[in-house]
């Protein structure tokens, strides 16, 4: 399943690591529809809004449908057809959308058949195991380059950092039977596990693996729903590493909750006096500046890896964008 993700990339630098060649083979990078509600997180659970990627068509009838835009939706789909004033009366869960039944489910069916398709964005999601002891929370990713942000063609910066995950999803619009603001609305496809995720958790979100697997899932208007659905399945091309209990709480929203831990240590994570300092920090600069420039903020020194690894992982890469290089690498399963 997929119950909690990581989005931490300020809204242009999304739309950097969103760029795209639309139907003419043009570089472009989708605009975004009501940036002032986005928000960054690194614990995003249901009932709050994400990034997602969709085609311009559905918001632009005469728009070529291969062109993308960024908004930001809810979690946790409502069918157009709910009648009720309030939608968190819905008496079902819809942040996730099993393979196997999304085309027989009136929920998912009705808004899929239409081409209702998005891209569900964020660093990576957090699943957990369940242990004897309780359950140790993973976060799960691409695997990262070791790039960092270079110039492109014509002065252009082409994105070269953090590669974002790019989850299936589909959207809905419920408008309140009163009038009213239209709700946008999404939910996460998944899957049985891949190999090597399947001792953590049986499910996880359907993954779409490349630009060209996007553009098929996105271009409603070029592929079928019969053709896009073939899509969705498990993807082995992932990697993932323990993280702290702290991420447990949806209330916790700092880079913490994505920090690389070594299990097994007997050392509790503690925030130490310079990381209080940063939290304070992080908390004061969102309630006060939500639009704050990307290039302004700190970067984050962790506090809470036991031991160093000589190699060059994801993990490593991920704790150099926190801000600090060679640090335990990330675990993929053996056979």
């Amino acid at each position: 399943m997929c119950g909690r993700t990581a989005c931490s990339l300020g809204a242009e630098l999304l739309r950097r690591a969103c760029a795209y060649r639309d139907r003419r083979g043009r570089q472009r990078q989708p605009e975004w529809v009501r940036e002032e509600r986005y928000r960054p997180s690194y614990n995003k659970g249901p009932q709050s809004s994400g990034p997602v990627l969709l085609s311009r068509k559905h918001l632009q009838q005469d728009a070529d449908s291969s062109e993308r835009v960024l908004m930001d939706m809810r979690w946790g789909l409502v069918p157009s057809w709910f009648k009720e004033d309030d939608p968190s009366k819905m008496q079902f869960k819809t942040s996730n959308c099993r393979s196997d039944t999304m085309l027989s489910k009136f929920s998912y069916k009705g808004p899929l058949l239409k081409g209702k398709r998005c891209v569900v964005l964020a660093d990576g999601f957090y699943e957990w195991q369940q242990c004897g002891g309780g359950k140790q929370p993973y976060f799960i990713y691409f695997p990262q380059s070791k790039d960092d942000q270079a110039e492109g063609e014509d002065g252009d910066k082409e994105w070269k950092g953090w590669r974002l995950l790019t989850m299936a999803g589909i959207f809905d619009c419920w408008e309140p039977p009163a009038g009213g603001e239209a709700l946008y609305t999404y939910t996460i496809i998944t899957v049985d596990a891949s190999k090597d995720l399947s001792f953590i958790h049986h499910r996880m979100p359907a993954i779409l693996d490349g630009e060209e697997a996007i553009r098929k899932w996105l271009d409603f208007a070029e592929v079928p729903t019969q053709e896009a659905v073939k899509l969705i399945q498990p993807t082995e091309n992932i990697v993932f590493h323990p993280v702290s209990t702290f991420v447990n709480s949806v209330r916790n929203d700092t880079p913490e909750c994505l920090t690389p831990i070594e299990l097994g240590a007997k050392k509790e994570v503690k925030a130490t006096a310079s990381s209080k300092m940063m939290l304070g920090w992080l908390k004061n600069s969102q309630e006060a500046s939500p639009k704050k420039k990307e290039n302004e903020l700190p970067r984050w020194t962790s506090q809470f890896i036991h031991s160093p690894s000589p190699k060059k992982s994801s993990a490593d890469i991920l704790q150099q964008w926190l801000g600090k290089e060679g640090e335990p690498a990330a675990k993929k399963r053996k056979a």
